[in-house]
């Protein structure tokens, strides 16, 4: 066996239709491109959302809203709930990256007031929510403000 015996599986391989080969082939004279216009023409391409010239649909509806994604702030955010779960009483960004628990850090870390908090804990952030500052607070545990992230 070499390589000039190998062959694709049967059906893999399709014949090329060959069109404008006269009548009797079933695609001879138009070649199936039907008789007249825009798309019987070789080398016809439209662009993505083209209608014909009819005024496109992306074109016809109003824009709304706006990104700011350049001045975008992006925190990360975690659940008082969730630090409820976790081991140790000390929470800050840096403890929290070392753990594995927080990926990307960003533009700082915000706390949460979703769930329950009933141990003493630690907690040292950029951001806390007032809900979450108050269930720290009630259970007995303190809250350390960092100063924000400045470019």
């Amino acid at each position: 066996m070499d390589l000039s015996n190998i062959s694709p599986p049967k059906g893999q391989v399709k014949k090329q239709r060959r069109v404008g080969r006269g009548m009797g082939s079933g695609r001879g004279k138009t070649s199936g491109r039907g008789q007249k216009g825009q798309k019987s023409i070789s080398g016809y391409s439209h662009m993505r959302g083209f209608e014909g010239g009819q005024m496109p649909m992306h074109r016809r509806l109003p824009k709304r809203g706006f990104s700011n994604a350049l001045f975008k702030k992006t925190h990360a955010v975690i659940n008082v709930g969730t630090l409820e779960k976790l081991e140790g009483d000390v929470f800050s960004p840096e403890t929290l990256t070392a753990a594995g628990i927080i990926k990307k850090l960003g533009d700082g870390l915000k706390i949460l007031g979703n769930g329950d908090l009933k141990r003493k804990i630690t907690v040292t952030a950029h951001l806390f929510s007032k809900a979450a500052e108050e269930k720290i607070k009630a259970a007995g545990g303190t809250v350390t403000v960092i100063a924000p992230k400045t470019a």
